[in-house]
């Protein structure tokens, strides 16, 4: 098994990590057919991400907010996964408290050589 053929992540070193970024997204992992990245928000904050063209799957690691995911809302907290298609309009509404979110990307694209 080569080196590039798995990699360990520590959740908490990671979380650690993203809190001297100031981008809300942090991509940690990118392989041919996933990513991988940490997602921030404060409370009262905007989020202004636009539809991706993959599917991709939301862990809420912290935090309070609600979700608007095409015309449905939902309330979401800590162990709360997310699932939304490729392309569907979404957005975190409502932030009560600071948000991190694991962030799974069904299609990484080429490697990154800064990832992981």
């Amino acid at each position: 098994m080569t080196s590039d053929a798995w990699k360990v992540f520590e959740l908490p070193e990671l979380i650690e990590r993203k809190k001297t970024m100031a981008a809300p997204y942090w991509e940690f992992l990118r392989v041919p057919a996933l990513s991988c990245g940490l997602y921030t928000l404060a409370a009262g904050a905007r989020d202004l991400q636009a539809p991706h063209d993959e599917d991709e799957v939301y862990t809420v690691i912290s935090g309070r907010a609600r979700v608007r995911v095409g015309e449905a809302e939902r309330d979401v907290g800590p162990g709360s996964i997310l699932f939304v298609r490729a392309t569907e309009e979404h957005s975190f509404i409502e932030i009560i408290e600071d948000v991190t979110l694991l962030v799974f990307f069904a299609s990484g694209g080429p490697p990154d050589p800064q990832a992981g």
